[in-house]
């Protein structure tokens, strides 16, 4: 979907304007995929707009960059802020977050150490992400995730995603939204950018990390979610049949939120509907981002910005 631009993007610690934020040619990252970077989203609220677990997305940027030994130059609290200064300044919500570190123009070459850190926070309209409004058709990908000792799949890098690209570019080619990727032992891993959740007897699944499976803070949240509301959650490694034979299944992610899938290899799961534990979950979900429950974790960070029109989940 097209990039609808705003006025200000963040940059190393000042605002410039969107058309400023540039980076050369030679920069190292443009050869050799060096960045690690996070997707958040800010919610309407009655009263205003909410950013979506600010705090756990600037930490995983952290420590993604630690993995990576690219130092940043700010703490959780500097970088939260500054998603909050930049929302503001745009006047742009609710809207999807993304800031990216990566390392700019300084050597050619493979090792990074002496090409400069640079990091920058963009805002904009996005909604719906995963096609599908009765549901997302998905495939099983002929593509596997990386296995654990090639690159850490805790780190969300730039690099991690030509994985991911070559998953949904097959998935779209052959008339499916969204393809389900395996592990290095043919395990369930998960979508090209989304967590995998299964239904089957009323108990919820997932792929554990050691699947090659980002630690998704959507994730995380239904899972908590999920054991507030009595259901009975097991991480564990998936075979792919498990895939055919459960009563439902969803992805989760910022981009995808909470999304239910209608088939996997053109074999409907279930009925094809929303199942009741997956429509539980996501109906909470929305309920508290949205602000129509109470954010009892302390999920959502408010932003002073005037909300004219909702943008889709």
């Amino acid at each position: 979907m097209p990039i609808q631009t705003t006025a200000n993007i963040w940059h190393n610690g000042q605002l410039i304007p969107w058309d400023k934020a540039q980076i050369h040619v030679m920069s190292h990252v443009v050869h050799y995929g060096s960045s690690v970077f996070e997707g958040i989203r800010c919610y309407a609220q009655p009263s205003g707009a909410g950013v979506f677990r600010l705090q756990e997305h600037m930490q995983r940027l952290i420590d993604s960059a630690k993995i990576y030994r690219m130092p940043l130059p700010y703490t959780v609290e500097q970088l939260s802020t500054a998603v909050v200064d930049v929302i503001e300044a745009n006047g742009v919500a609710p809207c999807y977050i993304r800031p990216i570190a990566f390392r700019g123009y300084g050597e050619v070459g493979v090792n990074p150490l002496k090409s400069p850190v640079e990091v920058y926070i963009v805002n904009f309209p996005w909604g719906k992400y995963v096609p599908g409004n009765e549901g997302a058709d998905v495939c099983v990908s002929s593509w596997s995730r990386l296995a654990p000792n090639t690159m850490p799949s805790l780190a969300k890098a730039g690099a991690n995603y030509m994985n991911s690209q070559l998953i949904r570019m097959e998935a779209e080619i052959n008339g499916y939204a969204e393809g389900i990727a395996l592990d290095v032992n043919g395990y369930l891993s998960e979508g090209s950018g989304e967590n995998l959740f299964l239904v089957r007897n009323g108990v919820l699944y997932t792929t554990p990390l050691a699947n090659s499976v980002l630690s998704g803070i959507t994730r995380s949240s239904v899972i908590t979610l999920a054991r507030q509301l009595g259901i009975e959650v097991v991480e564990q490694a998936l075979p792919r049949e498990l895939l055919y034979i459960c009563d439902e299944a969803f992805f989760t992610g910022t981009a995808a939120e909470v999304t239910h899938l209608r088939s996997v290899d053109r074999i409907l799961i279930g009925d094809g509907t929303m199942g009741p534990i997956t429509t539980a979950l996501h109906n909470e979900f929305f309920a508290i981002v949205n602000g129509l429950n109470p954010d009892r974790y302390n999920w959502l960070t408010p932003v002073n910005v005037k909300v004219a029109e909702t943008v889709g989940a």
